[in-house]
């Protein structure tokens, strides 16, 4: 039987260590290199055209999602499965958007990233129980409770063209923490900035619902 190939991606040198540890046992999976960011990946993976590869999300120089689209881009076939810590909407949506076929949690066992591995290498879905239990209630939720109570909040605001910091002033928040809603805003409206999702908000009556 011949071994599927995997590259692994990761930039933290002690994590790749351990995925290659934890599958380089397996006699089905041969690991043919490793990167440390997405651009090494695409490099990688324009060269040997692994099977599969186990992309994390947050990396310097170009993330996972930017990754996933210059595979996209490229016409690099290799089947992607996001392993990642991160699993909030604003990280799971985008990089299955972008084409992940799967995407678990590194708490996730031996067995399950040799299962998600081989499943994926078959052209199969493989979602951590956390993953799929979020996008089907994203699924069922009325598109009301599309956004969390502080988004929406938040969302008001903008739409009363209130700044990041001030927005921050008046719930009580730092700058910082209003981007991160704001980024979270953005990739479950499907937009890229702050006029685009105050248009989306009220098309599907979010900001009626905020007030």
């Amino acid at each position: 039987m011949t071994a599927l190939t995997l590259l692994v991606v990761d930039d933290h040198p002690v994590v790749r260590d351990g995925i290659v540890g934890m599958v380089g046992s397996a006699e089905d999976i041969d690991v043919i290199g490793e990167a440390s960011d997405g651009v090494e990946a695409v490099a990688l993976a324009l060269v040997h055209a692994p099977d599969v590869v186990l992309m994390d999300l947050r990396m310097p120089r170009m993330d996972g999602v930017a990754a996933l689209r210059e595979f996209a881009r490229l016409g690099i076939t290799s089947r992607v499965v996001v392993l990642t810590t991160f699993d909030a909407d604003a990280d799971v949506l985008p990089a299955i958007a972008a084409g992940a076929t799967g995407y678990l949690l590194k708490d996730a066992t031996r067995d399950e990233l040799l299962d998600a591995i081989r499943a994926a290498a078959a052209g199969r879905t493989v979602l951590a129980s956390e993953v799929a239990s979020r996008l089907v209630g994203r699924v069922r939720t009325p598109e009301a409770s599309l956004l969390t109570p502080r988004e929406l909040e938040i969302l008001a605001l903008v739409a009363e063209g209130t700044t990041n910091r001030a927005a921050g002033d008046r719930l009580h928040l730092s700058e910082a923490t209003v981007k991160t809603h704001l980024l979270s805003i953005y990739a479950k409206l499907g937009v890229g900035d702050r006029a685009a999702a105050v248009a989306e908000g009220f098309r599907r009556g979010l900001l009626d619902t905020a007030r």
